[in-house]
């Protein structure tokens, strides 16, 4: 990792960092976003380990100060679930130039990251099928579990299958190496058939 990737990443960890919401890992209470960045990355570099280096800064700001857009801002329904994504996109995407340009990329590296994390040419673009296949991946190793316990069994379903059809080849083969709950794999397989 050359220093300005480096100091990219420092940046956004302290600012994922400041997440008021944690979870625990491994017995230790840690900041919920800067745990999703450093598994997305690293779902990133599972699956390409010769990932660029836009590739690598997007996976790490991709929900960089995601706690600061809440849900609820937003009327419930999927006109304001929309809504709300596009402006959690533009937060996103504002939030991580600004520490992108304090670093000093370029703006072609800026705008690229920018583009990835808006999940730009998803079907045409290998960087950014490889982020979502990795978010994906991050979804079902780490949340899956937890939204099974809190959703009726026909959405789990559908948002299964939502979330199958993002994927790649690529991805689907690295989510059938996943090592997942009784519950998780029976989920699948009624999804999958």
């Amino acid at each position: 990792m050359n220093d300005q990737l480096a100091r990219a990443f420092e940046l956004f960890d302290r600012a994922n960092a400041q997440d008021p919401n944690s979870i625990i890992v491994d017995g230790e209470q840690r900041p919920k976003e800067l745990v999703f960045a450093e598994r997305l990355t690293e779902a990133v570099m599972d699956l390409d380990p010769d990932a660029s280096e836009a590739l690598q800064l997007a996976s790490r700001c991709q929900h960089i100060r995601r706690w600061e857009v809440p849900r609820d801002t937003q009327p419930m329904g999927r006109t304001g679930y929309l809504k709300w994504r596009k402006g959690l996109q533009k937060f996103h995407a504002e939030t991580s130039a600004a520490i992108l340009r304090e670093v000093g990329y370029p703006e072609e590296v800026i705008e690229r990251v920018q583009s990835l994390n808006q999940k730009k040419n998803l079907k045409t673009d290998a960087d950014c099928q490889t982020l979502e296949d990795a978010l994906c991946l991050v979804f079902l190793e780490h949340q899956f579990d937890d939204l099974i316990a809190d959703t009726e069994e026909e959405k789990m379903i559908r948002i299964v299958q939502k979330t199958w059809a993002k994927m790649s080849p690529r991805g689907h083969e690295a989510a059938q190496e996943l090592d997942y709950s009784p519950e998780a794999a029976e989920l699948l397989t009624k999804a999958l058939a």
